[in-house]
């Protein structure tokens, strides 16, 4: 065995032993803690942001008026066998996804529900909607 190897070892071993018979316990004085009330604001937000409601509160509504044909535009639609894609007031969507229709102060939750060939089927809760594709 090489002589600075067994120096190592001999070193750790003493120090080893030093520090087992000398060892104190560590008394903690003051532990804290952190409760926050119900009504409070969460202190890892960032300053100035608030949540939204998800699903429902005020401004997001799924019931109510039937949303206009008009409210919406297919510019394009790309069949393919792995997916299906559809650009819907100029924003690229999949079958299955949500996504939010602003009219006036109020915002619908609509869902892609299929995209066929001329046409994009959208749904709001039992409303459903057929878009057929703007063709100039």
């Amino acid at each position: 065995m090489n002589k600075f190897a067994l120096l190592l070892i001999l070193i750790f071993a003493v120090a080893g032993r030093s520090y087992a018979g000398g060892a104190t316990s560590l008394e903690i004085k003051n532990k804290s803690s952190f409760t926050m009330e119900n009504n409070s604001r969460n202190p890892f937000w960032p300053i100035g942001w608030k949540p939204t409601a998800k699903g429902s509160g005020p401004g997001i509504e799924h019931a109510g008026p039937d949303i206009p044909l008009t409210a919406f535009v297919v510019s394009s639609i790309t069949l393919d066998q792995a997916a299906r894609f559809a650009i819907v007031n100029g924003k690229t969507m999949q079958e299955g996804q949500q996504f939010g229709l602003q009219l006036g102060n109020q915002t619908y939750q609509v869902t892609v529900k299929s995209i066929e060939d001329g046409r994009v089927i959208l749904a709001r809760g039992d409303q459903e909607i057929v878009v057929q594709l703007r063709r100039k």
